[in-house]
């Protein structure tokens, strides 16, 4: 009688189980069918972005390297500390937030890299900016800079030639392969078949000048014109491929494919106002023209003063 019973209250609680079961399938693909726009992790990267990578040049000169002992660190290279460590973390925060699931060898191998080319450039960094205040002129190559040209013996000159090559080709590579490879396995997972989705809150085009003027400086100022360009394109591919199946963009696919037009716009701009500038031309020679702002700056603006 008591097992008659028991299996009568277990077959009456199937249904209401079944039911629950059903609604938290139904939430779960709701939320994923709606995803929200990251305002929290994109405000904390452009604001670290402006004060810690962009604005390490506007620190140097408001807190000048003559108020430091030159063989110590200055404000700037406390700067650029805090972006080295920063910024891994919120891009693993970024990855976490991913409706993509992506393999973690390659973000950890991705993150690593980056952490150790940023170090690599703020070593390199440091020293090019305390060689300004001995006369280093960036828009000259290394051989070529009255300060450098004349030393003895001359194997010296290939050191300062190896300390630019690790500041200006090794580690900036380091650096900006990883992180661009990271926000663009991130964007293939911005994507949902939901129309209303395929806009950005007010939030994100308040961010999007400072977001789009920022990877501009990385563009110029990091020499990865060729590297932008490419995460771009593929952009536009994974766009293009989505489209296809009937996937959209959503608001944080949007927030970064915008990013990355104003900033190419930008980079056009800045090249053809200085497209007939001689002597930057024959620092950047080659097809691809993309004077650096720091060049820029010792050629018309410290020289000047």
């Amino acid at each position: 009688m008591q097992a008659t019973v028991r299996k009568r209250q277990s077959s009456a609680m199937q249904p209401s189980a079944f039911h629950t079961s059903r609604q938290g399938s139904k939430d779960t693909e709701s939320s994923l069918k709606k995803p929200q726009f990251h305002l929290d992790l994109w405000f904390y990267f452009t604001v670290q972005n402006w004060v810690l990578d962009f604005g390490r040049p506007i620190v140097m000169i408001i807190l000048p390297l003559e108020w430091f002992p030159l063989n110590k660190p200055s404000a700037g290279d406390y700067f650029h500390m805090a972006y080295n460590i920063i910024t891994p973390f919120l891009l693993l925060k970024l990855i976490e937030r991913s409706p993509k699931t992506l393999p973690r060898s390659a973000v950890y191998l991705c993150i690593v890299t980056f952490v150790m080319g940023a170090s690599i450039h703020l070593v390199g960094d440091s020293i090019n900016h305390r060689l300004i205040l001995s006369g280093y002129q960036l828009h000259l190559s290394v051989r070529e800079n009255p300060i450098i040209k004349n030393l003895q013996p001359a194997s010296l000159i290939d050191s300062f030639e190896l300390l630019y090559y690790y500041d200006e080709y090794l580690g900036h590579s380091m650096w900006y392969v990883p992180f661009f490879l990271i926000l663009f396995l991130y964007f293939t997972g911005c994507f949902t078949n939901v129309k209303e989705e395929n806009t950005m809150p007010l939030s994100a085009w308040l961010l999007l000048g400072p977001s789009g003027v920022y990877y501009w400086y990385l563009v110029t100022e990091g020499q990865i014109f060729i590297l932008f360009t490419f995460t771009f394109f593929a952009m536009m591919a994974t766009v293009m491929h989505q489209k296809r199946n009937g996937f959209v963009a959503d608001g944080n696919g949007l927030f970064l494919l915008y990013s990355f037009s104003l900033a190419l716009g930008l980079v056009a701009v800045w090249v053809g106002c200085l497209w007939y500038d001689e002597v930057l031309h024959r620092k950047y020679p080659g097809v691809i023209y993309v004077p650096e702002p720091w060049a820029f700056y010792t050629l018309h603006i410290k020289g000047s003063q």
